[in-house]
């Protein structure tokens, strides 16, 4: 198990770029500290609570974090910048009421190679979900989901409860790249981007990020050079 100060690491926290990124577009217009346009923010899938940078670059408001991983979520639990650290599994937050959250902010993993989920019987290293946290990762937990189709029903069922939680009108940012595989692209951020758009997501603004992505594997010469941030409204009342 790879750890540093006695934590489990995560092996795909948000790029440190992005953040300022996500802070200025929730920052929206403030009208004093206790009249924020976004008050509240939720990442679905928390990690370790990175997220919560975002108030070292103005943001004013709450923090939540939800992660399925025990160990992941109590990091984030310790992170003075998390509000609120919910160990638990967005497929069915029961534990938020309607409308509750004025913006989500979030970063699924993309199906790819780091979502290998086998355990080597050798010593060699593996950067994958399951290699940093040292045991197998949850039944739901999308970090040890390829693309496929148990992939995207998953990320269906967390957006659908993300859709319930958010106001009408709330903000929600993607963070979500492609890859490769077998030498072509995985469209894996339009798949993201239309689905949230079938859940009454409207597309506002749409970012291509370029950034030094992982090198390491056989494959490392070969990656898509961007990440997406895709910045979208909701509109409860658009079929």
């Amino acid at each position: 198990m790879d750890k540093t100060n006695d934590k489990v690491k995560h092996p795909a926290k948000y790029t440190d770029k992005f953040i300022p990124i996500f802070a200025s577009y929730l920052n929206g217009f403030v009208w004093n500290e206790m009249n924020l346009k976004y008050p509240s923010v939720l990442d679905p899938f928390g990690g370790t609570g990175k997220l919560g940078e975002i108030k070292n670059f103005g943001y004013l408001g709450k923090v939540f974090c939800c992660e399925i991983e025990k160990e992941w979520a109590s990091i984030s639990e310790e992170s003075p910048l998390v509000d609120v650290s919910i160990h638990g599994d967005s497929t069915n937050m029961d534990w938020a009421k309607d409308n509750s959250f004025s913006a989500i902010c979030t970063s699924p993993v993309y199906g790819n190679r780091i979502s290998d989920h086998f355990h080597p019987k050798d010593e060699s290293h593996r950067i994958t979900y399951r290699s940093y946290i040292g045991h197998d990762l949850h039944e739901n937990n999308s970090g040890r989901m390829n693309w496929g189709n148990k992939y995207r029903n998953l990320h269906e069922d967390v957006y659908a409860e993300c859709r319930r939680v958010l106001v009408d009108g709330g903000l929600f940012i993607l963070n979500v790249s492609d890859h490769i595989r077998k030498g072509e692209i995985v469209p894996v951020s339009e798949w993201h981007k239309e689905t949230l758009i079938s859940l009454g997501f409207d597309v506002e603004k749409a970012l291509e990020i370029e950034t030094p992505r992982n090198q390491f594997g056989a494959n490392g010469s070969v990656r898509v050079g961007h990440e997406n941030i895709f910045i979208f409204k909701l509109n409860k009342t658009r079929p």
